[in-house]
């Protein structure tokens, strides 16, 4: 029989939930409960990441300009309003094109879109992440959207590392238990929580016909490299996707 002091220890330390080390045995994930995951509607990525993207997390998306990391975003956040779902969108430095948004498939009616203005230096640039933050902060804390998404791709490296690391705590923090999957996406991996992912993309163009002069952009076949210690997903997933109206759209 444990001595009680240790019993009353262990007790304290499972009612603030600090039992469990990152090195206790996880639960599989082939019993995790589907509504815990936000799904792409992309069936190999999905499969990869056993269902989506985590609910109550901080993930992000991360590649560098024209790798099909809005595309990917758009593509959850179709899927998300499909489901009737609301839909947020932190845009940073007003980047969105909203006719490339429809025809990917978000219902525009079920997105809030919070725009941001195009920075001009690094001052602006540090004011530019701190009003998208707060939208960010106050998006979260009032509640009930499956998605909420904060674009920091075109924000100077600099300015992000300039952030301070209680800065994604702090998101974690608001989201925690929650049903709603929180995205950054930049151009390098920047946080995510113990229980998020790291979506890292890069694109190809895929072309069709032989022949140079008739040769036509189909595509792109779009590689999504998958880190999450924590729900040990990991590895590449390639999807291709088609060109429709100058949008990209999975296949």
């Amino acid at each position: 029989m444990a001595h009680p002091a240790v019993a009353l220890v262990e007790s304290a330390l499972a009612s603030r939930k600090l039992d469990r080390t990152l090195t206790s045995a996880l639960p599989s994930l082939e019993r995790s409960d589907p509504s815990a995951c936000v799904a792409t509607d992309v069936a190999g990525l999905d499969e990869r990441l056993h269902g989506g993207v985590p609910r109550g997390e901080l993930s992000e998306i991360t590649g560098p300009r024209s790798s099909a990391r809005t595309t990917l975003l758009l593509q959850l956040m179709a899927a998300a309003t499909a489901r009737g779902e609301l839909v947020a969108l932190v845009d940073t430095c007003d980047c969105l094109d909203v006719a490339s948004a429809a025809a990917a498939g978000v219902d525009l009616e079920r997105m809030l879109w919070v725009r941001g203005q195009a920075i001009a230096g690094p001052l602006l640039a540090d004011r530019a992440v701190e009003r998208a933050l707060k939208a960010l902060n106050l998006i979260l804390q009032a509640g009930g959207f499956g998605v909420v998404a904060i674009d920091l791709a075109d924000v100077p490296p600099a300015a992000l590392r300039r952030l301070p690391f209680t800065t994604w705590l702090r998101v974690h923090r608001a989201i925690e238990g929650r049903d709603t999957a929180c995205v950054l996406v930049t151009g390098e991996p920047v946080a995510r929580s113990a229980g998020g992912l790291t979506l890292s993309l890069t694109g190809r163009a895929a072309w069709a016909g032989e022949a140079a002069c008739s040769r036509r952009l189909e595509g792109v076949d779009l590689t999504v490299r998958v880190v999450s210690p924590r729900r040990r997903v990991h590895g590449d997933v390639t999807v291709r996707t088609r060109v429709v109206e100058d949008t990209c759209q999975p296949m």
